[in-house]
């Protein structure tokens, strides 16, 4: 047997902890070409709001009365598959339980760095560095001298996001944040140029004109709304934008309206191109690489939030889509 969290109900507009249940299950015996894992550290991330609706999207929907998944880092303590040895360290996409039960084929195995966290790999060195670095290099096809700017700045994604920015050579990188804590740090610790607070201070797009008063060239959208219409306001001609997510609609059971100034795209030239990291897992050796080497130089830095215990999982996802966290929201599990 081992602990899960399951998905009870499905949450309209906003979720609460009633969404969620803890429960014992038990764990099937294992197969030939499988492997038992003991989950040390697991992620919550703000898509895993869209896959508690029902309907279609990138991904299939969580089911309700099952286990909630999303990515963990764990040990294997029982294997029947050649390629995987007890004490192993496992990358995955079986959190939200203690343990699972899985094909050899879904989990990857990883060689921790020296002195790095085994949960760097659920942050800088995960799914969202790897979000970064795509979102940054490949579709807004970052150049040398671009001005950048980046909503949700102090986040794990938007944190990383600016930090390449910045090591590339950037001319400029602005961020946006939640409070005034967080745009210290985008500005003391991740070496932004200048970062506002979006909650404060006036409408974001005069914020973002008084931090970039010459326009940006690109724009790395974690946010949506308002922050987006304020982007394409601000905007260079032939300026590029990576849509990444659209955090502030997520719990909008009515999303407002989009863009107002839309007509701007065409004035200016703009490219405004979505993106799902899962399209471009063959860049993670590359990301893993380069960003890897910038944390054993000290040349990148990161911050974890963390959680203890499987039981708080739910409150720590909930506390990240309320913007509690500074960098990675994580929880561990032992």
């Amino acid at each position: 047997m081992t602990r899960a969290i399951t998905l009870r109900s499905r949450p309209v507009g906003w979720p609460t902890e009633d969404n969620f249940e803890l429960v014992e299950v038990e764990l099937p015996p294992l197969r030939e070409g499988q492997i038992l894992v003991r989950n040390l550290f697991m992620s919550v991330d703000p898509y895993m709001r869209g896959r508690m609706n029902e309907g279609e999207s990138y991904v299939p929907p969580f089911e309700v009365g099952e286990p909630l998944q999303g990515g963990a880092v764990g040990e294997v303590v029982e294997s029947r598959a050649p390629e995987f040895e007890i004490g192993d360290t496992v990358l995955h996409n079986y959190g939200w339980r203690e343990h699972a039960v899985m094909d050899a084929s879904e989990a990857q195995k990883i060689t921790p760095l020296p002195g790095v966290p085994l949960s760097a790999y659920l942050g800088v060195l995960g799914m969202p560095g790897l979000t970064a670095y795509v979102g940054l290099l490949d579709i807004a096809a970052f150049k040398e001298g671009d001005a950048v700017f980046v909503s949700g700045a102090a986040g794990a994604v938007g944190s990383v996001a600016g930090q390449i920015a910045r090591l590339k050579g950037a001319s400029r990188v602005v961020g946006s944040a939640g409070s005034e804590t967080k745009v210290r740090y985008v500005i003391d610790k991740l070496g932004f140029d200048d970062a506002f607070c979006y909650k404060a201070n006036g409408p974001v797009v005069q914020q973002l004109r008084r931090a970039v008063p010459d326009g940006i060239d690109v724009y790395f959208d974690n946010v949506g709304g308002e922050h987006l219409e304020a982007a394409i306001e601000v905007s260079r001609r032939y300026g590029r934008t990576a849509m990444c997510g659209a955090i502030s609609t997520y719990n909008d059971p009515e999303p407002p309206p989009g863009p107002r100034n839309l007509f701007q795209v065409i004035a200016k030239r703009l490219t405004l191109r979505g993106f799902i990291v899962n399209d471009h897992a063959d860049r993670m050796p590359d990301m893993i690489k380069e960003i890897g080497q910038w944390l054993q130089e000290r040349r990148i830095t990161f911050e974890e939030t963390v959680v203890e215990g499987l039981e708080n999982a739910p409150a720590a996802f909930l506390g990240m889509l309320r913007g509690e966290n500074l960098g990675k929201m994580i929880v561990r599990l032992v």
